[in-house]
């Protein structure tokens, strides 16, 4: 009762007030303890490495690092916690990322480590965790670290998300992207979360040196005439209902609009089949298989990820080469059996939907063959750093298949528009 109170990730700003004020105080908030881990990692921070690190403490140990995938953002992780001392929570988004930060968080400070996701529950004073798991255990730990990481912290600004770590105190708070900025805006909500970018550097500055050396080639394909008078007929079908509706696609907003008028006539359910065929022609057309085909044989021996929009046209092009096909549908075991035996060259070539786009490590990766995708800058980048860890003699190359004529130039415009692509 006439208490004051505030969410907790204001906890140091309201220490930080009271000690400008001269106002003393009983803190009995925290519950973290200080570490006495020593960093074991015999790797020497690279100069950019070790520029994020020093941009972060002079930003009050608050802020965000942009790094290309491949750059060793782990490793700034790890010395934030080393230079630091605070119990660390580690927050990632997928559980493939969960046993890789877990592995190398027990080889960067040994054990103990915690795990919390996956059907793991143990707290440590080093605790990995899904974004999930701390969203709903958030509660109940969010007293017991004094520094919290963010892998693809592009991830938190989603509502449920940003809301949980509201209720985390920690007041030394580092969030790692190679992808930052949301088609929705919303990573404007990183600054008073996180903080504000302290660091970034792009692929351009670091590709050759800390980055494999790499090359981009669009290719273009044509439709046949059957499969390009089907696609006009399908797309003045479903841009005739958006033009009703006054629709512009260039809004996410009004994608999810044009779903929801889609469902309430006829005339919408036509529009929205049409857009979804229209989608299917460019994505299989022949022409596109025959150059998959033809750029594998060109590149055989090389690592190769194929990357589609849709599941469909993944298992299409998984039966016709043969190769192994990752979806959100394959199951943990399986998936864990492709990946390892891609590290391994048992596998060559990997055909996937969305879901390697970010959260797998694939060192061994050198050529992607992109057949179709969004419009995001960032599923274009992240897809572009899958293969360019560096690797003595690598050089990487990102083909990318377009069908000409159709709204997939522009489709490829806007994906492209990235320092790494210029």
């Amino acid at each position: 009762m006439g208490r004051a109170r505030a969410p907790a990730y204001l906890y140091s700003r309201a220490l930080e007030h009271f000690w400008k004020q001269k106002i003393a105080v009983v803190d009995e908030a925290k519950k973290y303890n200080k570490l006495e881990r020593k960093h074991l990692s015999s790797r020497t921070a690279r100069d950019y490495q070790e520029a994020a690190i020093q941009a972060w403490k002079a930003a009050r140990w608050r802020g965000v690092v942009v790094l290309p995938t491949g750059a060793g953002k782990s490793y700034v992780a790890e010395r934030a916690i080393a230079d630091t001392q605070r119990a660390a929570l580690i927050v990632v988004p997928t559980l493939d990322l969960l046993s890789q930060w877990y592995g190398g968080m027990r080889a960067a400070f040994g054990d103990p480590v915690g795990l919390l996701g996956g059907g793991n529950h143990r707290i440590e004073d080093i605790t990995v965790t899904t974004y999930d798991s701390a969203a709903i255990q958030m509660e109940r730990i969010g007293d017991r670290f004094g520094l919290i990481i963010w892998d693809e912290v592009h991830h938190l600004p989603a509502p449920y998300y940003l809301r949980s770590a509201e209720g985390c105190l920690a007041p030394l708070r580092l969030g790692l992207s190679a992808t930052l900025e949301r088609p929705d805006g919303r990573h404007t909500h990183l600054d008073a979360i996180v903080g504000p970018v302290v660091y970034r550097r792009e692929i351009p500055e670091l590709a050759g040196d800390y980055l494999a050396p790499y090359w981009t080639e669009l290719l273009t394909v044509r439709l046949s005439d059957e499969e390009l008078e089907e696609y006009r007929a399908l797309r003045a079908r479903y841009k005739g209902f958006i033009e009703m509706h006054r629709l512009s696609m260039k809004n996410p907003q009004d994608w999810s609009r044009f779903i929801m008028l889609s469902t309430r006539s006829p005339e919408g359910r036509a529009a929205f089949n049409a857009w979804r065929k229209s989608r299917q022609i460019i994505n299989t057309t022949e022409r596109k298989l025959e150059l998959v085909q033809q750029l594998v044989a060109d590149e055989w021996g090389r690592p190769t990820i194929i990357f589609t929009n849709d599941n469909p046209t993944a298992l299409r092009i998984s039966k016709l080469l043969l190769c192994p096909c990752i979806t959100h549908r394959t199951e943990t075991k399986e998936r864990r059996t492709y990946l390892d035996g891609f590290a391994k060259g048992e596998f060559t070539v990997i055909v996937t939907s969305r879901v390697l786009n970010e959260g797998v490590d694939l060192p061994g990766a050198e050529v992607a063959i992109i057949v179709s995708g969004t419009a995001t800058v960032r599923e274009s980048v992240q897809r572009l750093g899958r293969i360019l860890r560096k690797k003595e003699g690598k050089q990487a190359v990102l083909y990318e298949l377009i069908a000409e004529g159709t709204n997939e130039s522009f489709t490829s415009e806007r994906r492209r528009d990235h320092d790494a692509y210029r």
